[in-house]
């Protein structure tokens, strides 16, 4: 499988990084969202994480122009259905992206490969509401997509090896790490990474440590380079809550149960970061713990 042209569906915190590092790869990409603003916003971010690598000398200006020039955005998801290989970086919500790929289908090239970014639900689940559940797979790239070098790679029950070995290879072009997960919850780095969140969310609830002491506890004690608390406001509290509530589901154990704690902070809005508001206070130079 030969693949030139990759399409992009969201441009978000994910699906603008999964843009750039194809782009800087010498992929021509295709990205689209709902509105121009959501275009907007994700051009103007991978403008500026690629000036950063600019300055920091990772690149040349004019590998970075080059990178911007290879990217055309549309507010049409239909417009992907031309290119060869389709990566969808929507919502964290089943309904969501099973909408998205039955619009897609009709579409699409017989030789376009689908794949889901998801953090958390089922790829065979996925692929059975699509036309080529052979080629078909999770392509699930870490947060921040620039600096981390982890693509968690997930085979569908249905998914063929030709595009197992494919998505494989694209995987060695981006400069990136390929690890292989079975299709159960949340996989491999979610399966072990969130439920140690939602535990460092039960010892805040039950008033073990506050927030900074819960957080230098394990960025001093365990050597983690963020705090679990600190780490859950930077993915978003509601994604958190999304991939707990599909490992629960999923798995019917009760160690998987979401603290109260983040189900109210969801509730309230208080999503972390990007509403400047989640166990941290964002709205001043410097984050301040809201517990």
């Amino acid at each position: 499988m030969d693949i030139k042209t990759v399409g992009v569906v969201g441009a978000g915190q994910m699906g603008n990084g999964i843009a750039h590092v194809f782009a800087l790869a010498g992929y021509e990409v295709m990205l689209t969202d709902i509105s121009q603003d959501a275009l907007d916003a994700g051009l103007a971010v991978i403008r500026k994480n690629l000036d950063r690598q600019v300055s920091r000398e990772k690149i040349g200006a004019e590998e970075r122009d080059v990178a911007l020039g290879r990217i055309s955005t549309t507010l049409t998801l239909t417009d992907l259905g031309q290119t060869d290989l389709i990566i969808e970086a929507a919502t964290e919500r089943e309904t969501v992206k099973t909408a998205i790929f039955e619009d897609l289908v009709p579409h699409l090239k017989p030789e376009t490969i689908l794949t889901s970014n998801t953090s958390s639900i089922s790829i065979t689940r996925l692929a059975s509401r699509t036309d080529r559940p052979g080629k078909f797979m999770g392509f699930h790239f870490m947060n921040p997509v620039p600096v981390m070098q982890l693509v968690e790679l997930i085979r569908g029950i249905a998914t063929d090896k030709e595009t197992f070995d494919a998505l494989h290879g694209v995987v060695e072009t981006l400069g990136k790490t390929a690890s292989t997960s079975e299709d159960f919850p949340a996989f491999i780095v979610n399966r072990i990474l969130i439920p140690m969140i939602n535990e460092a969310i039960y010892t805040l609830y039950e008033g073990v440590g506050s927030v900074s002491s819960i957080d230098r506890a394990l960025k001093l004690g365990a050597n983690h380079p963020m705090g679990p608390l600190e780490l859950a406001d930077f993915i978003g509290l509601d994604t958190c809550l999304a991939i707990m509530n599909v490992l629960h589901d999923g798995l019917a154990d009760t160690k998987y149960r979401p603290c109260p704690l983040l189900v109210k902070y969801v509730e309230a809005g208080w999503l972390g970061r990007k509403t400047k508001r989640g166990f941290y206070d964002y709205s001043g130079e410097e984050p301040v713990p809201t517990r």
